[in-house]
């Protein structure tokens, strides 16, 4: 509770123990016999009625002068006008501070539900120690830390600028950032990244991104932006009362006119249409919906998972198919060599070393892997110095490379073919197999493998548990080694062989089939998950998209919906969870809402409902639904694995 909010309460308890005193001496007949007059008597209500009702008069007369006054604070005012008119002075100031309490609890509620997000500006760091070439440190801004800088962070300093540890171990606390409360052990070799706050030890870093780059500037670029995009349901209630607001008031003013024309009893209908316009207050919904989802974008928020809007938490909630990339995102993405095959009259050297030449202009994990390779077995004895002086990567298929006057081909079975080279017969379903030849003669094959990640496997059953109808993987790799890749994960369908631009010919295939099969309710909506640069064309296309946000390209999360800031995958159900309960959350608010209200509005209009129970209708409504949104707030405790 800030101050603000502490001494707005302190002025709706004032003038509630105020009403509370006169409404006492009213009944028990002390108020009539000390002042008769009822002039007086007004004027004593009038009292906590401004003092914690000025606000609403005073927004209500802006309002009007704007030319814009058919909003809550209009309704209130007229409202409570309308019933110190007719002599009903205790329940004017009683609608007045009810609905006060019911804005405090709002606020209260929205300040609540922005915590869990407001406290990612606390993982922005303040500084940036900068070793300089002398040996001096120097301490500047993280705006100023350049690429390649080398950083030295003090324990219980926060990680300025995405890095890579040179020196020193430590534990680092990511739980602002991943919402995983372990603490991570980081040494030489271990990227590091920006808002992590450092354990006990000292570390050297090399910065690796300038700080609007970095992990800390994203995060909190896609929070500032996420209340941008609205949720269908979102959207439905602000147009529901702009429309909504404008009838009502004009039904009550039919209320308080017509009937009274044609039966008499001016105050009796008066009151009757104050008590409408109290009753037809939208705030409950106005308030109660959006709150349900910026609730439930805390709640992924403290679950290490960044979602840009309520819309696409929306969409999660009616998530049939999910699509993911397998490379990276299913798998770890670090392949090693697990068996060389080479041809007749070619040494395992020459094989890998040529393998390696074609290789070393290439940023592909498997490049990176033959490299190491090579360096491991033969790099001590005849180190790797030579690099093509052409290199053409085929996408999805293999690379050229031109080596002195020598042509070298590495890649798919396909793509050798392709060349006219009829590479060897290979089983080995699991492996990815990479052909050599060089001027058109075959050298022999690279058997690779990739691991993968466990919680790829908690992910794919978490999926299914959570109601995910199909689950189907894509890949560039064979159909072989894909296949058995999908059974191991547990995947309902495999689609190999694929070149990039095939992946959002497939992505397009699974949503108009979806169309076929009678989405017209927005229901049936397909996510695809995907790490790469080349998977951003794709998270577009679909439905949600969801990256990888620790080891993702920078392209993939700028297209993506939502990030999984520490790669788990198994979170992807959490946050199906509570995108589900928000969903549920915000339909009761409605149901409840509308219901009540209309029930009373009804009552109101026949004469059965007094004012009291327009304030219950209006401000316990209100209150109840804000009560129940947030409790999402805790959702994260449950499905946070």
């Amino acid at each position: 509770m800030n101050d603000k909010q502490k001494k707005e309460l302190i002025k709706i308890c004032s003038a509630v123990i105020l009403f509370l005193i006169m409404m006492t001496a009213e009944k028990t007949g002390m108020l009539p016999a000390l002042f008769g007059d009822r002039k007086i008597s007004f004027v004593l209500y009038l009292i906590p009625y401004l003092l914690c009702g000025y606000p609403v008069v005073r927004k209500a007369f802006l309002g009007i002068r704007n030319r814009q006054p058919l909003d809550e604070c209009f309704l209130m005012f007229i409202a409570t006008i309308g019933a110190f008119a007719t002599g009903e002075n205790s329940e004017a100031v009683a609608v007045m501070a009810f609905y006060q309490v019911g804005e405090w609890f709002q606020g209260y509620a929205v300040g609540k539900s922005r915590q869990s997000i407001s406290d990612l500006m606390d993982i922005v760091p303040e500084f940036a120690n900068v070793e300089r070439e002398d040996g001096s440190f120097e301490t500047v801004d993280p705006d100023d830390v350049c690429p390649g800088d080398i950083l030295v962070i003090r324990p219980g300093e926060k990680i300025p600028v995405d890095s890579v540890v040179l020196s020193g171990e430590s534990l680092i606390n990511t739980s602002a950032l991943t919402g995983e409360p372990v603490p991570r052990t980081v040494r030489e070799g271990d990227d590091v990244i920006s808002g992590c706050v450092n354990g006990e030890g000292l570390l050297r870093v090399r910065a690796v991104k300038e700080f609007e780059d970095s992990t800390v500037s994203r995060i909190l670029e896609l929070v500032e932006n996420a209340s941008e995009k609205k949720s269908r349901t979102e959207a439905f209630i602000t147009r529901f009362a702009r429309v909504y607001t404008p009838i009502v008031v004009g039904l009550a003013v039919m209320l308080a006119l017509l009937p009274p024309l044609m039966f008499g009893g001016w105050m009796t209908w008066i009151y009757r249409a104050c008590t409408f316009l109290v009753i037809s207050c939208p705030c409950a919904l106005v308030i109660s919906v959006p709150l349900a989802f910026f609730g439930g974008i805390g709640a992924a928020s403290k679950s290490g998972v960044l979602v840009k809007g309520s819309n696409y938490l929306e969409l999660l909630a009616h998530l049939d198919t999910v699509v993911s990339d397998k490379t990276g995102t299913l798998t770890e993405g670090s392949f090693t060599v697990t068996d060389l095959r080479p041809a007749d009259g070619v040494t395992p050297e020459d094989l890998l070393r040529t393998a390696a030449i074609a290789e070393s202009l290439s940023v592909h994990p498997i490049a990176h892997s033959i490299l190491s390779e090579y360096e491991s077995r033969f790099g001590k004895t005849r180190p790797l110095s030579e690099r093509p002086s052409d290199s053409e990567n085929v996408s999805g298929k293999g690379i050229t490379a031109k080596h002195g006057d020598r042509e070298i081909l590495v890649g798919s079975r396909k793509f050798m073919e392709d060349q006219g080279i009829l590479p060897e017969n290979i089983e080995d379903p699991a492996a990815t197999i990479v052909f050599v030849a060089k001027d058109d003669r075959y050298l022999g094959a690279v058997l690779i493998r990739d691991r993968i990640k466990k919680s790829a496997t908690e992910a794919i059953r978490g999926l299914k548990k959570a109601g995910v109808r199909s689950i189907v993987m894509l890949t560039g790799d064979r159909r072989e080694a894909a296949d058995a890749v999908g059974r191991e994960l547990g995947v309902d369908s495999v689609r190999a062989e694929l070149l990039p631009q095939d992946k959002v010919s497939e992505v397009e295939a699974l949503l108009t089939g979806l169309q076929k099969n009678g989405d017209t309710a927005g229901r049936g909506r397909l996510a695809f998950i995907g790490d790469g640069i080349n998977d951003a064309p794709v998270l577009t296309r679909a439905d949600v998209g969801i990256a990888m946000g620790s080891m993702g390209s920078d392209a993939a999360i700028e297209a993506a919906d939502i990030v999984i800031m520490d790669d788990n995958l198994s979170r992807i159900p959490g946050v199906i969870a509570i995108a589900k309960k928000t969903a549920a959350v915000s339909a009761q608010n409605i149901v409840f809402a509308i219901t009540v209200k209309v029930l009373i509005l009804i009552l109101g209009a026949i004469g059965i409902a007094n004012m009291w129970a327009a304030v219950f209708a209006d401000v316990g409504v209100a209150v109840l639904c804000i009560l129940n949104s947030m409790r999402l707030l805790n959702t994260y405790r449950s499905i946070t694995v």
